[in-house]
């Protein structure tokens, strides 16, 4: 909605001030041997969501500081309310840092520890009984209007075809630029598929510096597939794009960027950081959904805006996701997973401009407590962390 002419929406204000479109309680295993300990205490509670990954043991030591930093971020992010850490006892994850940075957010935080319980039944029984206290102290917190110049979006292109970079990928980059016109912060990523497009990505960075940094990330990225002698370019590594009509990785990079709107790119963020200021930027990251989505949700993300084609149904644990479809023909298939139908612009039934609106206006009734039909079936588990080293 509008007021004095300013965005706002109904936010859950944090006590470190910033603000969140959801009130969850966020169970954090600390390694992948407990998450089958946090599935049950989710199971069992509500307004609980479980960030299940796969690492925290038998990696590198950066890897190891990765994972600590990836969980302090969900942990930040501001659709959190409350923390319950699910520590195993003996992982490679710093669990004290964790704690000690979590708490420093004036968030209500709490730990258990299976080890020291006595396994796994009786760190169910306490795990539920320190959640049921949480979710009764965060309960209590009420929405209020924030101004959308406190809001973060990131944006997300998955299962693309031919009318995703036509229809549902500039309908973004539409609601990407009307974000940054009013001041808030919008996140992009997917430094993959930046490949052969990278040049134009760098014409509208903020300094050279910030020009150069593009070009690194996307050397990086392409530097570790030819390590294992795989060249991207002029190549297409998805077969799904492939059947939708994306020939080569640089076709598919012209429209994936296409979601990052006009404005003037501020910055490059490693996959663990949050955008320095408000504005456009990039975070270097795959392109795969459920690395991506987490490290959006790492840099402080509220809703992400998802396009595609070919239907990638997928949410997010504590981030709502807004799926655009640019195909009318899966959006027709898949009704019950998609939320826009951009597919119109695609037919010439609708502008862009007048689909862009239409997203607009649902991202702020989603921020401000509308359900996503992915949250509304609970479609929004799958996520895991983004790691650059070997498992040893």
């Amino acid at each position: 909605m509008s007021k004095n002419g300013r965005y706002i929406y109904m936010g859950y204000v944090r006590p470190d001030g910033s603000v969140g479109t959801r009130n969850y309680v966020a169970i954090l295993p600390a390694v992948v041997c407990v998450n089958e300990v946090v599935e049950a205490i989710v199971a069992n509670t509500t307004m609980t969501q479980g960030i299940i990954h796969h690492q925290g043991c038998c990696q590198t030591p950066p890897d190891l500081e990765r994972t600590t930093e990836c969980l302090i971020g969900i942990g930040k992010n501001p659709n959190v309310g409350a923390i319950l850490i699910v520590s195993l006892g003996c992982e490679g994850v710093d669990t004290d840092r964790l704690e000690a940075t979590l708490r420093a957010t004036g968030k209500p935080v709490d730990r258990i520890n299976v080890q020291e319980l006595g396994g796994t039944s009786a760190a169910i029984q306490a795990g539920m009984d320190k959640a049921q206290a949480l979710i009764r102290e965060i309960a209590q917190i009420q929405r209020t209007e924030v101004d959308l110049s406190r809001f973060t979006m990131g944006i997300k292109c998955g299962a693309s075809d031919t009318t995703s970079g036509i229809a549902s990928n500039p309908v973004i980059g539409y609601v990407a630029d009307k974000v940054v016109d009013a001041g808030g912060t919008v996140i992009f990523g997917e430094t993959t598929e930046f490949i052969g497009a990278e040049h134009i990505l760098q014409r509208r960075a903020r300094t050279p510096q910030v020009a150069a940094d593009i070009k690194r990330i996307v050397d990086q990225m392409e530097n570790r597939a030819k390590a294992i002698g795989v060249d991207m370019r002029k190549g297409q590594p998805t077969p799904g794009n492939i059947k939708g009509g994306l020939t080569t990785i640089e076709e598919k990079s012209l429209g994936a960027i296409v979601k990052s709107g006009t404005k003037t790119i501020e910055g490059v963020i490693d996959y663990t950081e949050i955008p320095k200021g408000p504005g456009l930027w990039i975070k270097d990251s795959p392109g795969r959904e459920i690395e991506l989505m987490s490290g959006m949700a790492v840099g402080g993300a509220q809703v992400i805006l998802f396009s595609t084609g070919r239907g990638a149904p997928q949410g997010f644990p504590v981030v709502p996701v807004i799926k655009i479809c640019g195909n009318p023909i899966t959006f027709e298939r898949m009704s019950h997973d998609m939320d826009v139908n951009a597919g119109k612009i695609t037919t010439g039934e609708r502008t862009l401009q007048e689909v862009g609106e239409e997203v607009f206006e649902m991202l702020l009734r989603v921020a401000s407590g509308e359900v996503t039909k992915g949250e509304a079936i609970k479609y929004n588990k799958s996520m895991d962390f983004y790691m650059l080293g070997p498992v040893i």
